[in-house]
């Protein structure tokens, strides 16, 4: 019997072919802009280990806001960074209508709308003077259900800012099923929560530290995931949905796509992954040292991601991949 000659590079000959018949393909509007907001900036400064990447004053977020958008973004997730005299025990300057993270939502709102979708960082971190994502027991550990009553009226905060999504990123048990609730009693019902059900205890989060002027000594391993464990990983994610999430998210992304292959496999809610600050850094660096081509690692690695089974990918090259997808397609 013969066989026809069968060869597959036929289709690799030209690039319109290459496109046409492309497996996966990254969207604009699947891409998430995480952003920094610092309290009392009157001009953006720039993060030393996040080349590109800025903490904003309230006009240049605004400005941030507008390119992004512009350049079919399908979101951003906001961080607020308060003046170190403005952080306590318990991150009380989250709940605040006029803390700088909610000042941002509204912000942020008011200059994009609907055109986007706005999210809020649903977490203490950022605002606690021990740089925990929660409040702490008298022995120093973190309390759980303490700190769910806070990430509640957290909630329920940022929805009064305007945020379409809230993010509870600090890995208390429970905590998804708390902010739904919180949300709805408050009249909240359409918005939505994007929960990290699966966020590892790794060595990948330094430049955020520097982003967020995080005051943590130690670590977050008593509450964070083991970078080995997957079977637990994929119960949070069940508990997570059962509890009501709208969305589920892996962070780090790349270290973790067996993972996120795994959470798609098992929800079928949307799946998020965060392309995290020193998977940014790792890249950017070898790009300036001239070894690898930016643009190419940066599209190849969201592709990656998203051939794994992530939806959504926040990423701090979503403006710039974003117009780089346009032009390719």
């Amino acid at each position: 019997m013969a066989f026809p000659d069968v060869r597959p590079r036929r289709l690799r000959r030209t690039p319109a072919l290459r496109r046409l018949v492309e497996e996966t393909r990254v969207a604009p509007a699947e891409l998430i802009l995480p952003m920094f907001l610092k309290e009392g900036l009157t001009e953006p400064r720039p993060i030393s280990s996040l080349p590109g990447v800025m903490q904003h004053s309230r006009e240049s977020l605004r400005k941030a806001a507008h390119e992004a958008v512009s350049a079919g973004v399908g979101g951003l997730m906001l961080f607020g960074v308060p003046e170190t005299a403005n952080k306590d025990e318990t991150g009380s300057a989250g709940l605040d209508p006029d803390g700088i993270l909610n000042v941002g939502i509204r912000d942020l709102v008011a200059e994009v709308g609907d055109a986007t979708v706005i999210m809020g960082d649903l977490c203490l971190d950022e605002f606690t003077s021990h740089g925990h994502c929660g409040v702490l027991a008298p022995d120093g550990t973190v309390d759980n259900d303490a700190t769910l009553e806070i990430y509640g009226r957290m909630g329920v905060a940022q929805a009064d800012a305007g945020a379409h999504v809230v993010g509870p990123s600090g890995m208390m048990d429970g905590q998804v099923g708390v902010v739904r609730k919180a949300l709805d009693q408050a009249g909240h019902q359409d918005v939505s929560v994007l929960a990290y059900s699966a966020k590892y205890a790794g060595a990948f989060y330094g430049p955020f530290r520097e982003a967020v002027e995080s005051s943590l000594q130690g670590d977050r391993r008593t509450y964070q995931q083991s970078p080995g464990n997957v079977r637990e990983a994929l119960r949070e994610v069940e508990l997570d949905v059962a509890e009501g999430a709208d969305m589920v998210l892996v962070k780090p992304a790349l270290p973790y796509l067996d993972v996120i292959a795994a959470v798609r496999e098992r929800v079928d809610v949307p799946v998020a992954a965060y392309q995290v600050s020193g998977e940014y850094a790792m890249v950017e660096a070898a790009a300036e040292k001239g070894w690898i081509d930016r643009e190419g690692v940066m599209l190849e690695t969201l592709t990656s991601i998203k051939r794994a089974g992530a939806q959504v990918m926040l990423t701090y090259w979503a403006t710039d991949a974003a117009r780089l997808l346009r032009e390719r397609y």
